[in-house]
């Protein structure tokens, strides 16, 4: 599962040079030519997609999504723990009509074939597709975090990370 995170990180990071060199052609382009990268728009909103989405399990397995912790610092380190499975029982649950619904929406858009109307006509699937994959791993790798963690529970009190530090 790490090779496929770092696949995904690396290409977030592309997806983000990438968007860069979209958005700095548009402007060079507009300032010197007056005209502009053609459907820079809609390969600026994909290229935001992939950069946003396919790091979301890598940050999933690092623990490293935003979280307010003034209140559960000063919880026992039983409680706090719960409170973590806890979260990750409610990250899958609100993660399954999200994914459900972008498989059905990318399989609307490649069955229908729609296209993005533009000068490159690009097709609407790749995104879409791209969307629900980000959330389908994410999914994964909170479901391993929750068996992970499910077992260090049972073992003692704390939860910890793959460093051997206290998840707070």
């Amino acid at each position: 599962m790490r090779v496929i995170e770092r696949t995904l990180l690396d290409l977030a990071v592309l997806a983000l040079i990438a968007l860069g060199l979209v958005i700095f052609a548009n402007v060079a382009m507009r300032a010197f030519w007056g005209t502009s990268v053609p459907d820079a728009i809609i390969l600026v909103r994909e290229l935001m997609v992939a950069a946003i989405l396919l790091p979301m399990a890598a940050a999933t397995a690092a623990r490293s999504h935003v979280a307010v912790t003034f209140l559960s610092d000063r919880m026992p380190p039983r409680l706090r723990a719960t409170l973590i499975v806890l979260g990750h029982v409610v990250g899958l649950l609100a993660l399954m009509p999200l994914i459900y619904a972008s498989w059905r929406v990318t399989g609307q858009a490649f069955a229908s074939g729609e296209f993005y109307y533009g000068d490159l006509n690009l097709p609407r699937w790749p995104g879409v597709a791209l969307f629900m994959a980000g959330l389908l791993l994410m999914w994964v790798r909170l479901a391993m975090l929750l068996v992970g963690d499910l077992r260090q529970l049972r073992h003692g009190d704390v939860i910890l990370d793959a460093d051997g530090n206290e998840v707070n």
